[in-house]
C-alpha cells in the first residue's frame, strides 16, 4: 500500500480529527498570544497564515468522506474561524485584525483542498 493511499485509510479519519483538534489549538495559540517582532521577511505574516490554513483545510479534509459536501463545510466553517481570529485580534492589544489575512487565510483552506484532492488515490 502507498504512502498516500495509507493517509487516505478510512480507519484512519479518526486520528485525523484529533490532529485537527491539535492543529486548531496551536493556531489559536498563536493568534492570541502577544505578537512577537518581525523576522524581517517580507509578507512572513501572510505565508504564515497561507501554511496554517492549507495544513487545516488539509487535515480536515482527511478525517472525512471526501464528497463535495464536506469541501463546503471544511470551507465555510475555516473561513468563520478565520474571520473569528481577526475580529478577537482587533480586541487584542499587541494584535491587529486585518481583511488582507483572512483572505489569506480563504486562499489556504483552497491550497489545503486541492492538495488533497491531488494526492487523493484514484479508484
Amino acid at each position: 500500500m502507498s504512502a498516500f493511499r495509507l493517509l487516505f485509510n478510512p480507519l484512519w479519519r479518526r486520528n485525523w480529527r484529533l490532529v485537527l483538534l491539535c492543529l486548531l489549538a496551536a493556531v489559536s495559540w498563536f493568534a492570541f498570544t502577544p505578537s512577537t517582532p518581525q523576522s524581517g521577511l517580507p509578507h512572513i505574516d501572510k505565508v504564515q497564515h497561507l501554511l496554517a490554513f492549507a495544513s487545516l483545510a488539509l487535515v480536515a479534509s482527511l478525517g472525512w468522506p471526501p464528497a463535495p459536501r464536506t469541501a463546503a463545510l471544511i470551507t465555510v466553517g475555516l473561513m468563520a474561524y478565520g474571520l473569528f481570529i481577526e475580529l478577537m485580534q482587533t480586541q487584542l492589544p499587541t494584535r491587529t485584525g486585518s481583511m488582507a489575512d483572512w483572505l489569506t487565510d480563504g486562499v489556504g483552506i483552497g491550497l489545503g483542498l486541492l492538495l488533497h484532492r491531488a494526492l487523493r488515490p484514484r479508484g
